[in-house]
């Protein structure tokens, strides 16, 4: 397994106590991020824990390094809004989220969109209950159900799934109790315990039954659906540090639509299937996150000035 840089919620302690040594140190930071031998720093939230498999993260930033001839640096960071602090501070190159986070990133004005994958017309969330739950549809959901979400920056675990249930007439706290899991498969873990009546989360997961995977735990027929979100404009991008270097920057727009082929579908598991089929954009405008406002103010985040 290759080695993992410090993780971010280090790297942001440490920002603050080095601003007071930057003028010494500015110099050095410039060459090093024109450096041509300089690692691309990639933020990531936890994904696949089965020592058995090949980690997605792992394998994308193997591949990454294949196609750029640049070692890739993992810094592993405890969820999305971690993510985009780390791009925000110049602490990492590049991270990989979903169509919400990206959109609350970008709004920042402080970090760029890469390479953006559109949504397909797919549901991109799905409100799983336990095969024998007494909830049968989203008409049994009542104030005392408690609902398992993500993370509050996840998009097919929490903004879409909410955006459902307002559709369905279900107002969170009014009309079902919302819990943080701090993960889809924490929120598996609360479902099958008992902790939660229903777990939203990506429509990926249930696929992933009987298969014996860690992120979905549970044999074919112990759960079901009992609503689907509709899709997102945009499924997943990959976003910049504003000040990363340009010879870094051209390498991993040409680099990452070639990593995400079907070649690498299995070895990317997840990470692939996030991007939904759909072609890749390069240097998208920022509109294409728009649509994302309006959504996100149905969960009470106002996402469309965070600079």
């Amino acid at each position: 397994m290759r080695p993992r840089a410090l993780p971010a919620l280090g790297l942001l302690a440490l920002g603050t106590v080095l601003l007071a040594g930057c003028s010494a140190s500015a110099g050095a930071a410039d060459a090093a991020a024109s450096d041509p031998d300089a690692p691309i720093t990639f933020a990531t939230t936890p994904l696949g824990e089965d020592p058995g498999a090949e980690n997605p993260i792992e394998a994308f930033a193997g591949l990454v390094e294949a196609e750029t001839g640049r070692e890739v640096e993992i810094v592993d960071v405890p969820d999305y809004t971690a993510v985009v602090e780390a791009l925000r501070n110049h602490h990492v190159d590049i991270g990989f989220m979903s169509g919400f986070p990206s959109a609350l990133a970008v709004n920042t004005g402080e970090v760029d969109s890469l390479v953006a994958w559109p949504g397909n017309d797919d549901p991109v969330s799905t409100c799983l209950v336990l095969d024998g739950s007494p909830l049968e549809s989203l008409d049994d959901v009542t104030p005392e159900t408690v609902v398992a979400f993500a993370d509050p920056a996840s998009s097919s675990g929490y903004f879409m799934p909410v955006a459902m249930l307002h559709d369905a007439g279900l107002e969170k706290d009014a009309d079902y109790t919302p819990m943080f899991s701090g993960g889809h498969d924490m929120s598996f873990t609360a479902l099958k315990e008992g902790q939660a009546d229903v777990a939203c989360t990506s429509t990926i997961f249930p696929s992933m039954a009987g298969l014996g995977d860690p992120m979905f735990p549970f044999e074919k027929g112990e759960t079901r659906s009992i609503g689907e979100s509709a899709s997102m404009p945009v499924a997943v991008t990959v976003l910049a540090d504003q000040e990363l270097a340009d010879d870094k920057r051209e390498l991993l727009k040409e680099a990452l639509p070639k990593v995400f082929v079907e070649e690498n579908a299995e070895s990317l598991g997840a990470m692939f299937e996030a991007m939904q089929g759909t072609e890749p954009i390069v240097d998208p405008d920022p509109s294409i996150f728009q649509p994302f406002v309006d959504i996100a103010a149905i969960a009470d985040v106002d996402i469309s000035d965070l600079g």
